[in-house]
């Protein structure tokens, strides 16, 4: 039986007085994807961002493989087997592709910063950077800078550099926003591809591509999350459809 990947326990978060996430829980098992999905401003990327580190909750605690990761730096986090991509393409415009993948792979094998090593040299780090290149699609983009790769390869390219380090739990924040259909169609397959046996968690606003991929739906409103269930019950959930045509809103206004 699989254990749990990902654990949010009565997750808080506030900056100042304003409370963005309030007592979030949710459990991802491990090699299930998880999408998270919601209103504008319901919290999403500030849970992407609690969970990675990049905040810290304001009370409650959050726990990757059982251990809890609350206070723990970014680096830390990723170390122990978890790696995020953003909604802003991340990647380094200047080196070619390959040399943005082989820089994903390099500490994941155990390499520091050494002087001395020759990249070239390192068969381990470029053997895993071309089996990278082959997922994505990109082989042929090896030697291009990622700087001039049109937008939805830039965006597989970052999605290659999630996965590159080996971690065992991704994060894709958003992975299609700004796509064509046909753009998504082939993100989707890409990111099936890659994942596979892998625990996803995504935030994602496109519904097909939710639709297409997740095992589960995760429904944040204000900061909580109000559902957790299969697509089709989500789907068919009233609570789900109050906060999506905006009901739970107008009562809020009428008190």
């Amino acid at each position: 039986m699989s254990g749990i990947a990902v654990e949010l326990d009565d997750v808080h978060k506030s900056f100042g007085k304003t409370p963005i996430i309030r007592g979030a829980r949710l459990q991802v098992p491990e090699g299930e994807r998880y999408a998270i999905i919601g209103p504008n401003g319901a919290g999403k990327t500030t849970l992407f961002n609690l969970i990675s580190g990049r905040f810290a909750p304001s009370s409650g605690d959050i726990r990757l493989k059982g251990e809890s990761i609350v206070g723990l730096k970014p680096f830390e986090i990723n170390r122990r087997g978890l790696s995020r991509s953003f909604q802003i393409t991340n990647i380094f415009p200047r080196l070619s592709v390959f040399e943005n993948l082989r820089c994903a792979v390099l500490w994941s094998l155990g390499y520091r910063y050494s002087f001395w090593d020759r990249l070239g040299r390192l068969k381990d780090a470029r053997a895993g950077a071309e089996s990278v290149l082959e997922q994505t699609g990109l082989a042929a983009r090896r030697n291009t800078l990622a700087g001039l790769l049109p937008y939805a390869e830039q965006r597989a390219l970052e999605i290659g550099i999630t996965v590159a380090g080996g971690a065992e739990v991704i994060l894709l924040d958003e992975p299609t926003a700004g796509m064509s259909r046909s753009e998504s169609d082939a993100a989707v397959e890409l990111i099936r591809k890659v994942t596979a046996g892998k625990t996803l968690l995504m935030v994602e606003h496109d519904m097909s591509v939710v639709f297409g991929l997740a095992d589960r739906i995760a429904v944040v409103v204000y900061g909580e999350v109000i559902a957790c269930d299969t697509p089709a019950n989500v789907r068919n959930n009233p609570a789900v459809q109050e906060a999506y045509l905006g009901a739970r809103v107008a009562k809020l206004n009428a008190r």
